[in-house]
């Protein structure tokens, strides 16, 4: 008995005991120059066919250009614009309208605003500058002044489910759905919505850049 309990306390010393490194360890060989060149240069056309499919799927940059939309947008502001096909468009919502079927100067990009849709009926009057939709009163703290201009259009005016109807902010000095000539536009002509103001314009009255103009509109 006395042998047998040797054995075992051998034995567990034995398992006990292991080698401080069992394996040779293996150095990790530098990089060459190729390889890194590789990784950086897979890395930059990746960077570049995201950017490329984004811009042309997803998003677009659009520059404004006249006084239509003041004073939430000025001549020379870059705006960022989600793509149509990602749109829920709704009232409120700013636009772009893309080459339209319509008379000159209507019939190029332009940059309204969505003030009903499809199936809704506008109406504005004229005498006190308040526009409805659905017989509602429109609460519009976005407009530069009140809209007293029809600019020959018949109201009220009830909206196919396909079309949208869109003006812009500075509502006396803008041709947009109230003109015969452009009418309600249908979405299929939206180009889009404008996310955000990346890069402002100047102000007209100051003729400087204000940068806290970026970021969203209301």
């Amino acid at each position: 008995m006395a042998e047998e309990k040797r054995d075992t306390e051998l034995e567990t010393e034995e398992t006990a005991v292991q080698p401080e490194d069992a394996s040779p360890k293996t150095e990790k060989e530098p990089e060459t120059l190729e390889a890194t060149l590789y990784c950086w240069a897979q890395a930059l056309v990746t960077a570049v066919v995201g950017v490329v499919l984004l811009f042309t799927f997803g998003v677009r940059l659009i520059s404004v250009n006249g006084p239509s939309m003041q004073n939430t947008l000025y001549t020379g502001d870059e705006l960022l614009i989600l793509n149509s096909m990602f749109c829920d468009f709704k009232a409120g919502d700013v636009v772009v309208i893309n080459d339209y079927n319509a008379e000159e100067p209507l019939n190029e990009t332009l940059v309204k605003r969505i003030v009903a849709v499809g199936g809704q009926t506008v109406d504005v009057d004229i005498i006190s500058g308040t526009v409805y939709v659905d017989g509602q009163e429109l609460d519009e703290p976005y407009i530069k002044e009140p809209t007293y201009t029809s600019a020959g259009t018949q109201f009220p005016l009830t909206l196919a489910e396909d079309e949208v109807f869109v003006m812009g902010d500075n509502r006396n000095h803008s041709s947009d759905s109230r003109d015969s000539r452009l009418g309600p536009v249908n979405v299929g002509y939206l180009q889009g919505k404008v996310l955000l103001l990346l890069v402002p314009g100047k102000t007209p009255d100051t003729e400087r850049t204000d940068w806290g103009r970026i970021g969203t509109l209301d």
